[in-house]
């Protein structure tokens, strides 16, 4: 059973100037997320969006929003044939656990200028 949806879009330009702030980047993002986005080339940019992007759906799909959660513990990893996937742990993880939630599911992509990621939850 499903037991939350959530959507986010974010501005692909507005990410731009994070790519060269260290310190906002490990803010939102742990390390190898980093690393992960700087390997894109000149899809870094795109790709750091829709990580954020993430972030912020995970949240909505809660129902909690981004209250309570710290954002490094919500990674988007790419998993077999380059398929998106939150990793989740820390607080992020205990979010989970109290709504009874097993599966997630995680889908993202962008057009022009924005980047769009939705999260399933699942009961």
């Amino acid at each position: 059973m499903i037991a939350g949806i959530g959507v986010d879009a974010v501005t692909i330009s507005r990410m731009e100037k994070w790519m060269d702030d260290q310190s906002m980047l490990s803010r939102f993002f742990d390390e190898k997320e980093i690393a992960a986005v700087k390997e894109r080339g000149a899809g870094r940019v795109r790709s750091l969006a829709a990580r954020f992007a993430a972030k912020e759906a995970f949240g909505k799909a809660l129902g909690t929003g981004l209250a309570g959660l710290v954002l490094k513990d919500i990674m988007v990893v790419n998993a077999v044939h380059e398929k998106p996937e939150l990793l989740l742990r820390g607080s992020a993880r205990e979010a989970l656990g109290a709504r009874g939630v097993t599966r997630v599911h995680l889908s993202l992509t962008h057009e022009g200028d924005t980047a769009i990621a939705m999260v399933v939850l699942e009961e």
